[in-house]
């Protein structure tokens, strides 16, 4: 148990490291680029954290070092797992961050591009939700639902970029706001300097959150934890950490756009690229964890959409999130079945 426990908090530090690293980088590619804080978090840092999410369940998937059975039910887990943790915990931590910041407690992203993304989550959270009651025999109608998400996420991309620059016309350029960390060992400060080191952040992020599943996953047997509900609960802690930890940094800063864009931006990524290999390549049936996993993830992020306007909201909203998780939670471990 102590060698778990030292795993777990080596990976903690490298992740802790490489997020720092990540969003210093990602404060300088975009700045350098002209580009707004909108594409910076939801298109590059939130593609970019979710690497070690979306890893998973492709391994899980694809390997053959475990049953197809069970690989497809971690992987169903892992890609449901992540939108579950952004829309109700991530959101809650982030409500958390904000409490005695300088800015004040009430939170003020920019208003089009949350609306932008949580209008696009839902729309596609929905028709993976459909897509569990869809005969696995009906292979047509499962190859229409995952293509209906591929163009949506490409749609999703094309708005984005198109809205950028009337963004940063108005102010809501990305700024860099201290210098690229590489540059203190010799390295020139550039938008080449800041890709590597944002690579180099990347392959520390995989690296750490795979050390963490590892001490995590070591924890969960010695529990005696179901395989889908390891995938669908606390998998996604450990690779979900970037998000939580690069975003709350920005909350801290007043960087809203950038904190929010980094959570909703990969909640659309995942809610539409993954959901559309699993319902490809595994069973995608409506288990009754799978469908209140699901319930919860749109109920997280339909109250962040109704609560959201051009004037901000309070931050305390989050703790509804909050709430959610932890029903969900109270009702695998405590009511439902081991």
């Amino acid at each position: 148990m102590l060698a778990l426990a030292g795993l777990l908090a080596l990976a903690l530090a490298v992740i802790l490291i490489a997020a720092q690293l990540f969003t210093n980088a990602l404060e300088h590619v975009g700045d350098r680029l002209n580009i707004s804080e909108g594409v910076t978090g939801s298109l590059f840092a939130a593609v970019g954290t979710a690497l070690p999410e979306t890893v998973v369940p492709l391994i899980a998937i694809f390997t053959r070092s475990v049953p197809a059975a069970l690989g497809s039910e971690i992987g169903v887990g892992a890609i449901l797992g992540a939108p579950l943790m952004l829309s109700s915990l991530t959101l809650a931590l982030v409500g958390v961050g904000a409490i005695g910041r300088a800015k004040g407690p009430r939170l003020s992203p920019e208003f089009t591009g949350l609306r932008r993304d949580l209008n696009v989550f839902l729309a596609a959270f929905l028709i993976a939700a459909l897509a569990l009651f869809v005969p696995e025999n009906l292979h047509l109608v499962r190859i229409a639902l995952s293509a209906a998400l591929c163009a949506l996420y490409v749609f999703y991309v094309a708005t984005t970029l198109k809205a950028s620059s009337a963004l940063v016309a108005s102010g809501h350029g990305t700024r860099a706001e201290s210098h690229l960390l590489i540059s203190r060992i010799g390295i020139g400060s550039h938008l080449g300097s800041a890709c590597v080191q944002a690579s180099l952040a990347l392959v520390l992020l995989v690296f750490g959150a795979h050390l963490f599943i590892s001490g995590v996953s070591g924890s969960a047997a010695l529990l005696g934890i179901s395989p889908l509900l390891l995938s669908l609960l606390i998998i996604p802690v450990a690779t979900e950490l970037p998000e939580k930890i690069n975003s709350i940094r920005w909350i801290r800063k007043g960087r809203d756009t950038l904190a929010f864009g980094n959570i909703t931006g990969a909640m659309v990524f995942q809610g539409t690229l993954l959901p559309a290999v699993g319902i490809l390549l595994t069973p995608w049936s409506p288990r009754a964890d799978v469908l209140g996993g699901v319930m919860v993830t749109l109920a997280g992020a339909l109250s962040l959409r109704l609560c959201a306007n051009p004037g901000g909201f309070r931050s305390a909203w989050l703790g509804i999130n909050g709430c959610l998780y932890a029903a969900y939670l109270i009702s695998q471990f405590v009511l439902g079945p081991r």
